[in-house]
């Protein structure tokens, strides 16, 4: 996974690894780790990115080109669990055959169902590549037609 527009974002915007690190509360070392790649950056900071400097998830993370957004997103585990859901009913997928897709466990899809856990990147990323949706779909309070 390649994060190189997180680094570039902060430098275009004159923005130091420290003071991004404050805008986002972590430590200058974790903004180094995830624009080197070297740590996968959490989806509620991914987004706090894309909210600060008004672009879209898929932008950030290279699913699309397209920079704005429209509005600030607030991610909720309740609507992304929601949404993978419906995406699973779409896709005819039991929860089993997306955990085997994600090499995870099925109590795992299961918890992001219910709106328990937050979604990891890594695992959002994958859903959007193979099943060819926006990023920017999980965190839609809206339903978007797959």
């Amino acid at each position: 996974m390649n994060f190189e527009r997180l680094f570039l974002l902060r430098q275009s915007n004159g923005l130091t690894q420290e003071e991004m690190g404050k805008i986002l509360n972590v430590g200058r070392v974790a903004i180094s780790k995830w624009e080197n790649t070297v740590e996968i950056i959490p989806l509620n900071k991914l987004n706090a990115y894309a909210n600060y400097f008004n672009v879209s998830l898929d932008y950030i993370t290279k699913l699309s080109d397209e920079k704005k957004k429209t509005k600030k997103i607030m991610l909720d585990k309740e609507t992304i669990g929601r949404n993978i859901r419906l995406l699973r009913k779409e896709f005819k997928l039991t929860q089993k055959d997306l955990a085997n897709v994600l090499n995870t466990s099925h109590s795992t899809i299961s918890a992001y169902e219910a709106g328990k856990t937050m979604l990891f990147t890594a695992f959002a990323l994958q859903i959007c590549e193979k099943y060819g949706i926006s990023l920017d779909y999980y965190a839609e309070e809206l339903i978007i037609n797959i």
